[in-house]
């Protein structure tokens, strides 16, 4: 499992406290004072998702794996990060490594816990992380293009057509636009990602609210929406402080009462790991037996071999076909002995790519 979020902000924005929640554990230390996670803290959550629930119950598996993800709570930011100030040069090193961030934002009024910026404007805040990024984006670009433009210069084709992106992506910073609003050719894809550029990463802002606006979010996060909507980015809005109660719940009845007193359909970390799955843009498949019901990440668009591959890398090497059940089939019909009676069960070859939800028995062979 590779997929990585970071999660990243302003120091005292709630970051740790969310860590916590999220991994239910006390691994980050979560103080009123700035930088009190000096390393990063890593976390692996299961993905929630009611359709496993489903297939197990229907099949009797024994265990329920669910997907995964990873969570890395990322020391905190101030301006300047770019030029070293703070734990800049760690916090841009740290964030470079992960496939998305995860950008937490203050939404709520507190005197007893300082701003670093000395107001609450998640909107501003968002905009300081955002420019330290881009100016460090910047300043690796500038550095690469120099040595690549003599041998663009002398013809070339390669270093001719990387510079060319490079500028592209370079005069679009400038311009105060994040590298991943970037219009790229398919066949550009490959050589933008090698750029490791760090505001090409998706983003989700969570909005960190007060209890009370829990359920609805609030003037604040509305602000941090409509920021969201204009980029294309998404954003989620929980209460930190209501999540920290959630995970040390054990018992889940106890669980839904206490979000059912507070008008709460279900814990907001839940629909932050869902948004940062779907910011990844992985999809679903499943397999089910006695054994186990277990959900397996992969990206979208991939063939049905890739998607064995997930599972072993001998799936994939040796792979002849994908006996591919839907979702809705499966449960509708109840098991894969009445879909392979009433003729629902298919079987996939190579080529075919893998949808959300699918159902899979790989069969493949591997000569010795």
């Amino acid at each position: 499992m590779g997929f990585k979020c970071g999660i990243v902000g302003l120091p005292n924005v709630g970051k740790s406290t969310l860590f916590n929640a999220l991994t239910q554990t006390q691994a980050a230390q979560a103080a009123n004072f700035p930088f009190c996670t000096i390393e990063p803290n890593v976390g692996r959550v299961g993905v929630p998702d009611p359709r496993l629930d489903k297939l197990a119950s229907i099949a009797g598996s024994a265990k329920l794996i669910p997907t995964q993800l990873e969570f890395v709570d990322i020391a905190g930011l101030v301006k300047g990060a770019s030029k070293g100030e703070g734990l800049g040069n760690q916090f841009l090193g740290n964030i470079r490594e992960v496939d998305a961030i995860c950008h937490v934002l203050r939404c709520f009024e507190d005197g007893d816990i300082t701003h670093v910026e000395g107001s609450v404007d998640p909107v501003r805040d968002a905009e300081i992380i955002e420019t330290e990024l881009m100016l460090s984006d910047m300043e690796s670009l500038e550095r690469r293009i120099q040595p690549l433009q003599k041998k663009a210069n002398s013809g070339e084709k390669d270093a001719i057509a990387e510079v060319e992106l490079m500028t592209r992506a370079l005069t679009l910073l400038q311009d105060g636009k994040p590298a991943r609003v970037l219009e790229i050719a398919k066949e550009e894809q490959k050589a933008f990602r090698m750029l490791h550029l760090l505001t090409a990463k998706p983003v989700l802002y969570v909005c960190n609210v007060e209890e009370d606006a829990a359920a609805d979010g609030n003037s604040l996060s509305a602000k941090v929406a409509e920021k969201a909507t204009a980029e294309g980015a998404q954003s989620v809005v929980i209460s930190a402080a209501i999540e920290a109660e959630v995970s040390q719940l054990e018992d889940p009845e106890e669980k839904l009462e206490f979000l059912d007193s507070l008008g709460l359909v279900e814990a907001g970390l839940s629909r932050v790991i869902r948004a940062g799955y779907r910011l990844l843009d992985q999809i679903t498949f499943f397999t089910v037996g006695p054994k186990e019901a277990r959900a397996w990440t992969v990206k979208r668009g991939a063939t049905a071999p890739q998607s064995a591959g997930v599972i072993h890398t001998d799936f994939e090497r040796g792979f002849i076909a994908a006996e591919t059940v839907a979702f809705d089939d499966y449960v509708e019909l109840g098991g894969e002995t009445a879909v392979k009676d009433a003729g629902k069960m298919r079987l996939e070859g190579r080529d075919y790519i893998a949808k959300d939800g699918d159902v899979f028995h790989f069969r493949f062979n591997v000569s010795k």
